[in-house]
């Protein structure tokens, strides 16, 4: 699967909320999440630019891989993720084989459905607020429609294509420890 994904600040949050249920965007939940992040000594995800993950949402678990991402101007990547029934054990695995945590995002998320788009207002620890919009598919297939897609979306709610964020939030947390 593909997801593709852009990602902006908001400054005001509430205001973004009426915003995005303005739009016609339904209200499906909210999901608290704890996402902690590997790396191993014999590939360095921060520059093959991956991912691997182990996410914990309202006590389920997961782990997800994502890959590189696939253009220059979304998060667009594929992403594979299956469940998992412990996320200790899931960890104590992965450290045994040689992979070590390397920091953890934590966020609170409110959750909302437009037609195919799947919209998130994050509020992630000691970051701040913002809106991620996303869009899943299947194959790399003329995806780059689907970006553009995204792109209008967010235009519409006021935010520039050029105000956009491709950093992940592990980035941001690992560009936070370095600047202190």
């Amino acid at each position: 699967m593909i997801e593709i994904e852009v990602k902006a600040h908001v400054d005001e949050p509430k205001q973004m909320e009426r915003a995005v249920i303005a739009l016609g965007a339904s209200p499906i939940g909210i999901e608290s999440q704890v996402d902690t992040y590997y790396n191993t000594p014999y590939r360095d995800f921060g520059e093959t630019d991956e991912a691997l993950r182990i996410r914990v949402q309202n006590g389920v678990s997961f782990l997800t891989y994502k890959g590189p991402k696939m253009d220059r101007v979304s998060k667009t990547r594929k992403e594979f993720q299956a469940g998992i029934n412990d996320a200790n054990t899931m960890g104590n695995i992965l450290s045994s084989l040689g992979f070590f945590p390397v920091a953890t995002v934590t966020k609170k998320r409110k959750n909302f459905r437009l037609g195919d788009f799947f919209i998130s207002l994050d509020e992630v620890r000691n970051l701040g607020d913002f809106i991620e919009i996303e869009m899943s598919v299947k194959d790399s297939y003329n995806y780059e429609e689907k970006v553009e897609s995204v792109f209008k979306l967010i235009e519409k709610l006021g935010i520039s294509r050029e105000s956009t964020i491709r950093s992940s939030y592990l980035e941001m947390v690992l560009e936070k420890k370095l600047t202190g």
